[in-house]
């Protein structure tokens, strides 16, 4: 399918599409010092100790299945909103948003972990990552096939359980990590009409790459311009 035109409504901002993502961080914010949500992260905690086994790797690659799926319905001829280059702008820029949001925040909070392994617990990244990518499924099927677009908020859900059965997450950590990856990739769409100006083809001045990095907890851009 060819790119939308970029003064369509899907890259319009809308507060209604603040809603969900505000509400689960917010419960998310407030589970850090409420003592009934403090006392519900330790319960769940205890009960998922009782009857799992922490170990499973799943959620390692699951955060990333949504996305996944959406490179690969294409190549098998369903198609999504976009096309290839402009929904990997879209992906890519949401990730570097969910980046920019999560790592400043864990460092801020210093809340530790179930496991004790260190004081980067708030909020979850995988489930962030999870999220941003199940949000993105939706978006690009949600006009042509909506039920194939929610299919990635169960794999979302699962990353996000499995954190807290590995004891890597507190409840609360997951749920606000949810609205934060929402919330990325919606302003991702946002931004795209600003974000597809800097790959412009070679019939303009020049080219763009924009290729955002995470490395030793830091996180940029590296943007190369050919004249």
């Amino acid at each position: 399918m060819d790119t939308l035109s970029l003064n369509d409504n899907a890259y319009k901002f809308s507060v209604k599409k603040l809603i969900v993502p505000s509400a689960l961080v917010s419960y998310g914010v407030l589970s850090l010092t409420v003592d009934g949500l403090k006392t519900l992260n330790k319960s769940t905690r205890h009960e998922s100790s009782e009857h799992i086994t922490p170990g499973a790797k799943i959620d390692n690659y699951m955060q990333y299945a949504p996305a996944v799926a959406v490179y690969g319905l294409n190549l098998a001829g369903v198609k999504g909103k976009h096309n290839f280059k402009d929904r990997t702008i879209i992906y890519a820029t949401s990730q570097l948003v969910s980046a920019a949001l999560v790592l400043p925040t864990k460092h801020l909070v210093h809340e530790e972990r179930p496991d004790g392994s260190n004081n980067l617990s708030f909020p979850s990244g995988h489930t962030a990552t999870a999220f941003s990518s199940a949000q993105f499924m939706f978006r690009e099927y949600k006009d042509s096939n909506f039920w194939l677009s929610i299919s990635g908020y169960p794999i979302a859900a699962m990353t996000g359980i499995y954190r807290v059965f590995n004891d890597k997450h507190w409840v609360g950590d997951v749920v606000a990590g949810a609205g934060i990856g929402i919330l990325s990739t919606e302003i991702a769409y946002w931004l795209f009409p600003v974000t597809s100006k800097l790959f412009a083809s070679k019939k303009d001045k020049g080219a763009f790459s924009l290729v955002p990095f995470y490395q030793s907890k830091n996180i940029g851009l590296t943007i190369i311009k050919t004249f």
